[in-house]
């Protein structure tokens, strides 16, 4: 314990904020259920109340498994996709109506507001048909860093066999949207902040080429480059809004093409397409019945057509720097009781010797003298008084 007490004044300390970054991959394989018994996946959890799906890295049982993220669906009550004698309705209307209320909050009246396509809130396109990916704590931590994020989802192509290049496991994709926060990567970020769970992006979707493509897939716009709004990435939160368009034909208000290309068939209205075992020809597909299906069921549909997942996550770290200062008249002398021996100074060879001491260690004291943390140097540090010494000390939290 010291009995010798330095008080700090404001020159002597000093705050800093140091983010951190983590790269965080995730594989479409992982997500589509790469452990299994059997045909079923064991690594996917579902529930007894059907609401959301959750998905580990290994088998959920194991102790050694690890949450990614859960994937749910909900439909806004003004959606045409809403109406009492469709499945899980209410359970629907419930999900989106809890994420708007935590992520966009209520307007002046007092009504939950609708997901803006645009963010601005001031009207426009409403995001009325959402599936919600929230991301894991865990590999969020404390926030998802603007610009990072990308997932690539598969459209799909042909109907018949040789052109169908979906599978089950979600390895192999010939279609592909990436979908990406680019307005975080801009020099001047356009990112908004009028959600009471933070700051959030617009996601916008691009589309990926492949062998069988000569030029810009699925999109509306043919435009080299070009970029639709798909979504909204909140990045405290940790949760991805994607619209329902990314699966849909632009006649059903989706965002690819109406009609066949390279060859593929032409396709009718894709909230008709059943789920996966269902016929899904041309880009406009989507990959479940959005009336008729259970969220579970609609869960796996996004699930198995993740090509991949990544981002960087952001761990702020704060810290308060303090500058230790002995001055030549400081700290020469040690309260250690083996600093001396026989009534004399063990560093001091002869009594002409100027007095020393080695530093060791660093303790910061509270205004009344209570211990409240310990710095420990790599070594000692001798001090006379011909000498002075600044010792920083970082304390982070």
């Amino acid at each position: 314990m010291a009995t010798t007490y330095k008080t700090f004044t404001d020159n002597d300390k000093t705050s800093t904020r140091t983010l951190l970054h983590e790269a965080i991959p995730v594989t479409g394989s992982l997500v589509s259920g790469t452990y299994k018994e059997g045909d079923t996946p064991t690594s996917i959890k579902n529930y007894a109340h059907g609401m959301f799906q959750t998905v580990y890295d290994y088998a959920y049982l194991s102790s050694s498994a690890n949450h990614i993220f859960d994937i749910t669906w909900g439909i806004s009550s003004n959606s045409n996709l809403s109406g009492a004698s469709y499945t899980q309705n209410a359970k629907k209307i419930n999900i989106y109506n809890q994420m708007a209320q935590v992520l966009m909050g209520h307007d002046a009246t007092g009504s939950i507001r609708e997901f803006d396509k645009d963010g601005d809130l001031t009207g426009g396109t409403k995001l009325k048909e959402c599936y919600f990916v929230n991301f894991a704590r865990l590999l969020t931590k404390d926030e998802i860093k603007k610009g990072s994020f990308s997932m690539v989802v598969g459209i799909g192509t042909g109907s018949t066999a040789a052109n169908k290049d979906y599978k089950e496991d979600g390895q192999v994709f010939t279609d592909r949207l990436t979908i990406t926060d680019y307005s975080g990567t801009l020099s001047t970020p356009s990112y908004k902040v009028n959600s009471p769970a933070g700051e959030y992006g617009i996601l916008f979707a691009t589309a990926s080429y492949h062998a069988k493509s000569t030029g810009f897939l699925g999109m509306n716009s043919t435009t080299a480059g070009y970029r639709e709004p798909v979504g909204l990435l909140f990045y405290q939160a940790g949760i991805a809004v994607l619209s329902a368009s990314i699966f849909m034909t632009a006649v059903s208000g989706g965002i690819l093409k109406s009609t066949g290309v390279n060859g593929y068939a032409s396709v009718g209205d894709p909230k008709a397409v059943k789920k996966e075992s269902g016929t899904y020809g041309g880009r406009g597909v989507t990959i479940h019945n959005s009336t008729g299906s259970s969220i579970q069921l609609i869960a796996d549909g996004l699930r198995n057509r993740i090509y991949n997942v990544s981002f960087n996550n952001t761990t702020e770290l704060n810290s308060t720097i303090y500058f230790c200062r002995a001055n030549h008249n400081d700290f020469n002398y040690s309260s250690n009781p083996t600093y001396i021996t026989g009534s004399k100074i063990r560093v001091k060879e002869n009594t002409l010797d100027s007095p020393a001491s080695y530093i060791t260690t660093i303790g910061l004291y509270s205004p009344d003298n209570e211990l409240m943390a310990v710095a420990k140097l790599s070594e000692p540090l001798k001090k006379t008084p011909e000498t002075e010494a600044t010792i920083r000390v970082r304390l982070d939290y």
